[in-house]
């Protein structure tokens, strides 16, 4: 039997397997693409007129950072949680607060994990050790909160209770 079968076969690492998860990881590799061009483009064409070199890495930074938050979300939502309802109330802004929330928690989730591991492990394996648990936690948040599954409104509304006749109120 070989190693991703014995893998996916322990209860605890079967859903790193599923599909839902690779798309997850594929999301995220379209976001390090779309951040590392937009970053390209801020830095070489949009800021040139911006002469602090520090302030035109932070301004291109944020831009891309943008895009590429922008980018994983609309992909998550139109790809990899497709399945799931969206709820019926939720504005798509407020969804996408959440999502970023969700976003920036796994990014300082990263760097405190990174500051610590590395007092053990070499700066490299440590902030890639720090990226695949933020990524897996990103993952179980987006998954369990984000785009959680969502009963349609009809189910969501109070059960109907049969209403007592009048004879049944007065006893």
């Amino acid at each position: 039997m070989s190693l991703f079968a014995r893998l996916s076969q322990q209860p605890l690492l079967a859903w790193v397997f599923k599909r839902r998860f690779m798309k997850f990881g594929t999301v995220g590799a379209s976001g390090v693409v779309v951040n590392l061009a937009v970053l390209y483009v801020c830095q070489e064409f949009l800021f040139r007129a911006i002469e602090s070199a520090n302030m035109r890495l932070n301004v291109s930074l944020a831009v891309a950072i943008f895009f590429a938050t922008v980018n994983n979300f609309y992909w998550n939502r139109a790809w990899t949680w497709r399945d799931r309802q969206h709820h019926p109330d939720k504005h798509l802004l407020l969804h996408f607060g959440q999502y970023a929330l969700a976003v920036w928690v796994g990014i300082v989730l990263q760097v405190i994990l990174t500051k610590l591991l590395v007092l053990h492990l070499h700066y490299l394996i440590a902030n890639a050790s720090a990226i695949v648990l933020a990524s897996v936690f990103n993952f179980l948040v987006n998954n369990f909160w984000t785009f959680r599954h969502h009963k349609p409104a009809d189910e969501m509304a109070l059960p109907n209770i049969p209403e007592l006749d009048d004879e049944a109120v007065k006893k």
